[in-house]
């Protein structure tokens, strides 16, 4: 998300768009694209990412109010107080440091691709559905961090099963 643009946010269709991430190059930040045309994806726009976005306007125009001619203009939706783009690393402290203040388990910032991974199980989504969301450019990909089955997924799938064949029982 450090290298979401304004740009890509289509508030009025509720849609975002992955192009592009922050990365470091010959030492310093640029926006380069995503690796895969799987990473280039759009997603829906649910409500509440789009309040936490139309917040983030609001945190930046704030800012950039504040730093007046010190404000670098990126067009990125998550920036410093200065407009520029934001460190990778500086972004792992923040969020080592709101996991530690938490009541969570404390894991790390990687994690929170497997940790949407068994959420999206939990909830149901298709694995199809999870790769799209994930941005995996093979389903073998999703299938590898996608929580394995278990007693309770097993047993549901089963009833189902039965109530198609025979029915459920009213």
């Amino acid at each position: 998300m450090l290298g979401l643009s304004w740009d890509d946010v289509d508030l009025e269709r509720d849609v975002l768009s992955i192009k592009r991430q922050v990365q470091r190059v010959d030492g310093a930040l640029a926006l380069v694209d995503v690796k895969t045309r799987a990473g280039r994806r759009s997603l829906p726009l649910l409500p509440w990412a789009r309040d936490a976005l139309l917040e983030q306007a609001r945190w930046q125009s704030d800012h950039k109010r504040r730093a007046g001619e010190s404000w670098e203009e990126t067009g990125l939706v998550f920036t410093t107080r200065t407009g520029r783009a934001i460190q990778p690393r500086s972004f792992s402290r923040s969020f080592e440091r709101l996991v530690a203040a938490s009541p969570l388990r404390v894991i790390r910032l990687h994690d929170l691709r497997h940790s949407v991974a068994s959420l999206l199980k939990q909830a149901g989504v298709a694995p199809r559905d999870a790769m799209e969301i994930l941005g995996h450019s093979r389903i073998s990909v999703t299938m590898e961090i996608y929580p394995h089955s278990d007693e309770a997924t097993q047993r549901e799938g089963l009833g189902r099963l039965g109530d198609a064949l025979f029915g459920d029982g009213d």
